[in-house]
């Protein structure tokens, strides 16, 4: 079975890009992965913070920002989103797909507690390498599920 997963944040600058090279640099067999946001301006570059903490991980990750479109919409086979509002955006703008959409932090944990994953935006490379840990860790839970 192969996987089309699609990564959402805001700018697609910060968190799903960095998600995005997480998952890449597994290289899962079976599993495609993108990343986009819902308020992106097309073509700016990862964040120089996501850039480091990356750098620093020994990830390689070539980034431009995307703006979150119906085709995008129509090639993941699974949409997970950094935060519940970027979820609620998702389904009101592309009502179908609400069935393979939900935050990160929903797919691994289900619904307890807290479902964002903090944004770094704008913050120092330390607030970074919190959210990369973040990442780092639910994707390996994600994997996990998904196997």
């Amino acid at each position: 079975m192969s996987l089309n997963l699609l990564f959402v944040c805001t700018g697609n600058t910060c968190r799903s890009p960095m998600a995005e090279a997480i998952l890449r640099n597994k290289n899962l067999q079976n599993i495609s992965v993108k990343s986009a946001g819902i308020y992106a301006v097309d073509g700016q570059n990862a964040s120089q913070q996501t850039m480091i903490v990356l750098e620093e991980n020994d990830i390689e990750h070539s980034h431009t920002s995307k703006l979150l479109t119906q085709e995008d919409i129509h090639w993941a086979t699974m949409i997970l989103t950094m935060t519940e509002g970027h979820k609620s955006s998702i389904v009101e703008s592309f009502p179908v797909a609400i069935d393979k959409t939900c935050t990160l932090k929903e797919f691994v944990n289900g619904k307890d507690g807290n479902i964002d994953v903090s944004d770094p935006f704008g913050g120092s490379v330390e607030m970074y390498r919190t959210t990369f840990l973040e990442l780092s860790d639910l994707i390996e839970k994600a994997i996990k599920k998904l196997k």
